[in-house]
């Protein structure tokens, strides 16, 4: 790797991380990079066909950061690996430039073709700690996926997805954001369709009143209902 290009791997590291000091705190201290300085030359390794000796490299590399990389990943400049420990990139994973990924990600694959099976992220992508990207599509540049979320297909460019399948919650609204999300502007899905449906009922059961109250055959001194209140939206 050369110099200014492994500077620039550890100035990313910096801008990134508000607990990273020094330049050198950042080489001798953070797993992330010492995984990625593995997956270089066991990458080179295995374009040129030294398929076992490549694997041997990132077995190594896996060994010493609990990062696995496969080495037939193709990872773009300013990969940075926050925390790290958990992490599993697989084979035809494709990285673009200043990708964010922190601790318990996997880029797998959900088939058993030689073809591609594992995502393609593209320019500055963040996926938070724990979240699963299954399956050979693509999550879109600046694309944030949430801790823990477990993403099955396409994620649009610019778009925030949570969940358990995830789903878009909203836009990434800042260039940074730790772990994916913005915190308290990230939008709860499951309260939202819930309120959705309770005015919904509100709405209904006011119709009805006001139904029974037209009637003909609504029997005479029978009280008149009062609409339920609106329930405000959250």
């Amino acid at each position: 790797m050369p110099f200014k290009q492994f500077r620039a791997e550890i100035d990313s590291i910096l801008a990134r991380d508000p607990a990273a000091k020094s330049r050198l705190e950042v080489l001798l201290c953070y797993p992330g990079l010492h995984a990625v300085l593995f997956y270089r030359v066991s990458h080179g390794a295995w374009k040129r066909g030294w398929r076992t000796l490549a694997r041997t490299i990132s077995h190594i590399g896996r060994m010493l950061t609990g990062i696995e990389i496969h080495p037939g990943a193709l990872i773009g400049q300013r990969f940075f690996i926050d925390h790290g420990m958990g992490v599993v990139i697989g084979e035809t994973a494709i990285i673009g430039d200043d990708v964010t990924l922190y601790q318990g990600v996997t880029l797998g694959g959900t088939s058993l073709h030689e073809g591609k099976r594992h995502p393609t992220l593209e320019d500055n992508v963040i996926v938070g700690s724990g979240a699963q990207v299954l399956g050979g599509f693509t999550v879109g540049r600046g694309a944030r996926v949430g801790a823990n979320a477990v993403v099955v297909k396409a994620v649009p460019a610019g778009a925030t997805v949570t969940g358990i399948p995830a789903k878009v919650v909203g836009e990434a609204k800042v260039d940074f954001c730790a772990y994916g999300l913005s915190g308290a502007d990230l939008p709860d899905p499951l309260a939202r369709a819930i309120g959705g449906l309770l005015e919904e009922v509100t709405a209904l059961k006011a119709r009805v009143a006001e139904l029974e109250d037209a009637s003909p055959l609504r029997p005479a001194g029978t009280p008149v209902r009062e609409p339920m209140p609106h329930l405000p939206a959250e």
